[in-house]
């Protein structure tokens, strides 16, 4: 029991330390040797992301997907998991829910994990399994409507029947591969002794796990940062808030100001800035009261758990959930930080001149670099705009809009601790090759620029106010 309260007091502690330690400030920058200064300002960088993470994904994302797995790992049964999910459950069925199943759930490659964790160790078939963590960061509501309007309708398009076609297939594959070990396991599972307590009405565990799941989609509810600013000289412009400090804002430009060019990232002091608000949109709306319908949701869990759950059963949910953390946490929490300071030291014109034409090599370098980087709910939609502004092709947008949500090097950290080496390495192999496959026939047949208005860019349009 001790081990256990040490683990946790250095969770919180690190937690802590990267939530309050003021990275952002000039005694953090890089000194005066030319030699150092890039390197220092990568170990800053990847401060400054995982301080991001721990203040705006953390709290309310990753924690509500830890107790959401260990709802799923104590209140669902084994048996049901299986016959809807399992090996051998209806293929038609199991494949459908898992690679749509992502368009209510708000969710990056990280906040999908503790559910994918959850599902596969209670009996979910492999194939199933990798479907639902394949498509499920891809095709959420709000990516698919932010992707056609900032990135053109067919764009849109392409990404969301990407997203559901290749986890399918991806699933499908994954389960053929290895149909051999999920037998195994699968005859394992039938052989655990069946849970003779007392068990709820189904509509009470499925209200239970739905409250939750709706508490983390308005708790983790993205805003887009699309702000109008304007600054004390009385200039006005529009760009995206990329990072806030208590001094200064980072913003990405949608338009050349001050000297600078669309798509670069500037920093401007707080009191240069006369008002920043939000772009009014129904997301930006929702945004705003998103803690009040998260507290209200919070509420409902707490009044069924006093009323449906005995004291032995919440135990078990808190240790199940315990379990997740010790094993999601400490990945994720090194690999955003890892990815913090290699995306210090690769440009985003770098980049892009790396994928200026729709060849095999720029697609696939689209894919393994959406594959390695960390994508937080949204986030690929203006960072791949400004790619786009710098010379990215239409091909490999597409192959990194389906490879970076679905992956991320905290994420392979993650899977590779539930399924093993082998099952990774060919999940990731199957991401980056249907993505860069995907990204060539888009760039072949749709190859002008995807940020040109088009009459359909402009339906979806009015349809995000």
């Amino acid at each position: 029991m001790k081990r256990e309260w040490g683990i946790l007091a250095a969770f919180v502690g690190v937690f802590l330390f990267a939530y309050f330690v003021p990275f952002a400030t000039p005694r953090f920058d890089a000194g005066a040797d030319p030699l150092g200064v890039k390197m220092s300002r990568a170990v800053i960088e990847a401060f400054l992301l995982l301080q991001w993470y721990a203040r705006n994904h953390t709290l309310a994302c990753v924690v509500p997907a830890l107790f959401i797995a260990g709802a799923i790992t104590t209140f669902l049964s084994k048996e049901a998991v299986l016959k809807h999910l399992g090996p051998q459950s209806n293929p038609v069925e199991s494949y459908s829910v898992a690679s749509v199943s992502g368009t209510v759930l708000a969710v990056c490659s990280c906040s999908v994990l503790p559910m994918f964790a959850g599902i596969y160790r209670i009996g979910a078939g492999l194939g199933p399994a990798a479907c639902f963590l394949y498509a499920g960061p891809a095709i959420n509501v709000l990516a698919i409507f932010l992707t056609a309007r900032v990135l053109g309708f067919e764009l849109g398009v392409a990404r969301v029947i990407g997203a559901i076609v290749f986890g399918i297939i991806i699933g499908l594959l994954m389960a053929l591969f290895f149909r051999r070990s999920e037998q195994q396991r699968h005859q394992t599972a039938l052989a655990l002794p069946e849970d003779t307590s007392p068990k709820r009405a189904l509509w009470k565990n499925g209200a239970l796990l739905a409250t939750m799941l709706a508490f983390l989609i308005f708790s983790d509810w993205f805003n887009p940062g699309d702000k109008n600013i304007r600054l004390s000289d009385g200039t006005e412009f529009a760009a995206t808030l990329q990072y806030e400090t208590e001094t200064n804002y980072d913003l990405r430009l949608k338009q050349p100001v001050l000297g600078h060019e669309a798509s670069e990232v500037i920093r401007l002091p707080k009191t240069d800035v006369a008002s920043i608000e939000d772009v009014d949109t129904w997301v930006t709306r929702i945004h705003h009261y998103r803690w009040y319908l998260a507290g209200a949701m919070g509420a409902l869990v707490v009044l069924m758990s006093l009323a449906w759950i005995d004291l032995n059963e919440f135990k078990q949910w808190m240790g199940n959930t315990w379990e997740f953390s010790k094993l999601l946490v400490p990945l994720l929490f090194g690999g955003v930080f890892v990815v913090g300071f290699l995306g210090a030291l690769i440009p985003e014109k770098q980049v892009a001149s790396l994928v200026g034409d729709n060849s095999f090599l720029s697609n696939l370098i689209a894919s393994v670099v959406g594959c390695l980087f960390y994508f937080a709910t949204l986030t690929e939609v203006p960072i791949l705009e400004a790619l786009i502004k710098n010379g990215m092709a239409r091909g490999p947008a597409l192959a990194l809009l389906l490879a970076g949500p679905a992956l991320s090097l905290p994420s392979i950290l993650v899977i590779r601790s539930i399924i093993g080496n082998k099952k990774t390495a060919v999940f990731v192999g199957l991401v980056i090759v249907m993505a860069t496959a995907a990204g060539m026939i888009f760039g072949t047949y749709f190859p002008g620029d995807p940020l040109l208005k088009t009459t359909a860019d402009s339906v979806v349009q009015h349809l995000t106010p």
